[in-house]
């Protein structure tokens, strides 16, 4: 499934406010009055950690580095033995946060609550930069997710400064300020989704057309790859080689909950064996259908990559 140069650079993935993640089934919330959940799910969370956790579905090695905090982080790294490979912990005082998913099933909806994460102080920032940095050498470098207060937005694009010294290639998924000033320091691959990006470029997107415009500026403004997911239409992605277009398969959509770092994971995956950016992507929608597909916080089998992949064909575009 992963293909290519064999030889693959180190991989490690940031995440600097990780959380617990459970994800409740509800039949109906009513105002006032307890709710009894048919299902409950606890899964280790943050932006990071489901990045690393897909690239260990893809049989791809991966350093990871997080910042635990209190009881509920203490609860989290035993979460996390089994689900990376390589974890580096920063230690910190306070409480890792928790995050709630609670699928209702009639009418059909889907709501989020995210926790805030504990503070840092400036020596475990500077312990978290120094061990991240040492994990991912000249290899790939990714910087997912939010990040807990007090950590200025330009916290990003100084780790892509510091990642491109070291002769590394960072990826950035980001929204917000955080994505908007590690832009100005041209990070190797961003991946926003079509909100996020009609944010930075200040209009609607309604069409793949413009989508793929404005992904192309931003391409062409020094970012290698810009990658756009675009939900149950697919993704694209524009890079040096040409422009492409992937339509996601179809699915019955239990849970959006990690599915953008789910993409992130198979691009990361194929980029890093060698892979052509066309095959990124194809790996990438396939990686975010498969945990799309599943209930809660739970992410994509591996066993049901084949089919999904059968199912996703990317094609060029003209832009």
């Amino acid at each position: 499934m992963i293909e290519g140069d064999t030889r693959c650079p180190p991989i490690a993935v940031l995440t600097p406010n990780p959380a617990l993640d459970i994800a409740y089934a509800v039949p109906c919330l009513i105002a006032d009055q307890k709710t009894h959940a048919t299902s409950t799910r606890y899964d280790p969370g943050g932006n990071g950690i489901n990045v690393a956790r897909a690239l260990k579905k893809l049989l791809v090695y991966a350093r990871s580095c997080c910042v635990i905090a209190g009881n509920v982080g203490e609860l989290l790294q035993k979460l996390l033995l089994h689900q990376l490979d390589d974890l580096h912990c920063v230690y910190v005082e306070g409480e890792t946060r928790i995050n709630a998913t609670i699928l209702q099933e009639n009418p059909s909806a889907q709501f989020e609550v995210t926790g805030i994460g504990p503070r840092i102080s400036e020596l475990a920032l500077a312990e978290m930069r120094e061990t991240f940095l040492k994990l991912c050498k000249e290899g790939f470098a990714v910087l997912t997710g939010s990040v807990p207060p007090g950590v200025e937005d330009h916290f990003y694009g100084d780790m892509v400064d510091h990642v491109h010294a070291a002769g590394g290639r960072s990826i950035v998924d980001a929204h917000g300020a955080l994505l908007q000033n590690a832009l100005l320091h041209h990070p190797f691959l961003i991946k926003p989704n079509r909100y996020e990006l009609s944010l930075l470029c200040h209009r609607d997107l309604p069409t793949l057309e413009a989508v793929a415009q404005e992904a192309r500026a931003i391409q062409r403004g020094g970012v290698h790859y810009v990658c756009v997911s675009l939900g149950s239409d697919g993704a694209l992605l524009v890079g040096p080689e040409g422009s492409y277009f992937a339509k996601a398969p179809p699915i019955s959509v239990q849970s959006t909950v990690g599915a953008g770092d789910s993409m992130v994971g198979g691009l990361v995956a194929a980029l890093a064996h060698g892979q052509r950016p066309e095959e990124a992507l194809r790996l990438a929608v396939a990686c975010g259908s498969g945990t799309a597909a599943r209930p809660g916080t739970e992410i994509f089998s591996h066993n049901d990559l084949d089919a999904l992949l059968r199912q996703t064909e990317a094609r060029a575009l003209d832009i």
